[in-house]
């Protein structure tokens, strides 16, 4: 960067910079400073009567600072909030060297700098809990201005509040605005929730590969990339479901995994190209079993999250207490589209799209056409967790057939507040009916689907070898974690969703 692109106050705090170099005092030093407390814990549990916290070593920004001759006031921030600190000239100076407080903390600290203060904490004479400075250390200089919000006259000013930037500077975000670290707190908490209810069952996480020389395991567009030494295409995962099974037919009673996989595909609240998922898959199970185990789950990570089972999301109160609704989807279409569609070919299913004014394309199959009828009208409806039960065959290359009628699979999806957060099916281990979905997927691949599915034969070699009868689940974390925090927009709950460069790091022809 070069200087003239700094402005006054960039400049102004470089300059400090170089002031404290010259005084011998390291603005990036190396060594350890020993924390021994929290925000939170001293607020939590300090007992005037009791004096404990009286040797506290705690470590922070300046978020706000006052300055009254001798003695100041900052407002330092750790990870888990803010506290007080009280700082006074002779407490951190001793001897008549007061060049500590009078030139480094007065004039050459800033708002956003991170210092470390060793003391003890006490009440001040308002009533505030504070701690009380008996030294003070910089452990990092801060070269950019925060943007502190600033209220005057009952107005904000200077919010980080723009989306774009929020997610293209996440630090920033991170350090000004405080609930959005509460929210990736609670993903985290959802991940090891499932973590936990799925070791009580004893289940084996493992680790499936990222790079596929096939991207199988979904209908989606894939990443591809080249491998220089073996000299071949390969493919950034766009599931892991194959991998998975491939360890069922090896003889693992149950395994899971959290995987990162890649779509490339469009991008909306719902959607980033890079996402989180978790699928699991137990032998002997079933999809009506599933449903039992997905309804234990998602109410148990409600409970975990919020305390509570029934909590207000995107304006509407859901209810997660189990059991939840089950609801074929031939059923959601004539009850909600008014149309039956039972045993339609696609022609008729293309007339019943242009009389529902539901635009398709020529590439579309049955499948999606199917689809396109449920997502326009179905969807929106299903606000309390609904789950949405045996899919058309065409919709679901990888699943048994139904027990009761060839037509349909035994699959169910889990809906809520009119999302998709759950896919389920009974596992197809008839290694002929599957190879046979898959000729399927590639005609609709040479009708210009370019999401069907390829032919991994590998896998269908895996089922000629025998996989037990089989119930798979896959979550998305992310929708999940929309849902569970409230959350309306998936850039809300990803750390650094995918994002344009910006005009200053793009490549110049």
């Amino acid at each position: 960067m070069e200087m003239t692109d700094l402005n006054e106050q960039e400049l102004n705090r470089r300059a400090a910079l170089q002031q404290l170099k010259d005084l011998g005092i390291d603005p990036y030093p190396a060594e350890e400073f020993p924390v021994n407390a929290t925000s939170k814990e001293i607020k939590e549990g300090y007992d005037a009567d009791k004096g404990n916290f009286n040797d506290i070593s705690i470590a922070g920004r300046i978020m706000s600072r006052r300055i009254m001759g001798a003695a100041s006031f900052v407002e330092l921030q750790d990870e888990h909030g803010k506290i007080q600190v009280y700082i006074k000239r002779d407490e951190i100076c001793e001897g008549e060297d007061k060049t500590l407080y009078n030139t480094v903390f007065k004039k050459l600290l800033d708002i956003g700098d991170i210092i470390g203060i060793k003391g003890f904490a006490f009440i001040t004479q308002t009533g505030q809990l504070s701690v009380h400075a008996k030294s003070l250390k910089l452990l990092s200089k801060t070269l950019r201005v925060l943007p502190i919000v600033k209220e005057k006259e009952g107005e904000l000013y200077d919010a980080f509040s723009d989306p774009e930037l929020r997610y293209r500077m996440r630090y920033v975000d991170l350090i000004v605005n405080p609930h959005v670290r509460d929210t990736f707190i609670k993903r985290t908490k959802i991940v090891s929730t499932m973590r936990d209810y799925f070791n009580e069952h004893g289940y084996l996480e493992v680790e499936t590969p990222i790079l596929q020389p096939i991207p199988g395991g979904a209908a989606a567009r894939p990443f591809v990339t080249h491998h220089n030494a073996l000299d071949i295409p390969l493919y950034l995962r766009i599931a892991n479901e194959l991998y998975l099974k491939r360890l069922i037919v090896g003889g693992f009673t149950g395994v899971y995994e959290f995987s990162k996989n890649f779509r490339n595909e469009g991008m909306d609240r719902t959607h980033n190209p890079e996402f989180t998922c978790m699928e699991i898959y137990i032998a002997y199970k079933d999809y009506i079993w599933m449903m039992e185990f997905v309804e234990q789950l998602v109410e148990r990570i409600a409970i975990a999250l919020n305390g509570k089972t029934k909590f207000d999301v995107w304006g509407n109160e859901i209810e997660f207490k189990k059991p939840y609704r089950r609801l074929p989807m031939l059923e959601a279409i004539k009850e909600y589209a008014g149309v039956d569609i039972s045993g339609m070919n696609e022609a008729q299913l293309r007339k019943t799209c242009d009389d529902l004014n539901i635009p398709i394309s020529p590439s579309m199959g049955v499948g999606k056409l199917i689809d396109a009828i449920f997502s326009e009208y179905c969807e929106k409806h299903l606000i309390q967790p609904t789950f949405i039960t045996d899919y058309p065959v065409e919709m679901s290359p990888l699943t048994k057939r139904h027990r009761k009628d060839p037509a349909l699979t035994e699959r169910f999806e889990l809906f809520v507040n009119g999302k998709e957060v759950a896919n389920a099916y009974s596992e197809l281990n008839d290694p002929i009916d599957q190879l046979d979905r898959f000729h399927d997927q590639i005609k609709l691949q040479e009708k210009g689907d370019d999401e069907a599915m390829f032919i991994d034969l590998d896998f269908v070699r895996a089922l000629e070898y025998g996989m037990p009868p089989t119930s798979g689940l896959g979550m998305g974390i992310d929708r999940l974690a929309m849902l569970m925090t409230d959350s309306t927009s998936i850039q809300e709950v990803i750390f650094f969703p995918q994002m344009r460069p910006e005009a200053s790091h793009k490549k110049t022809e």
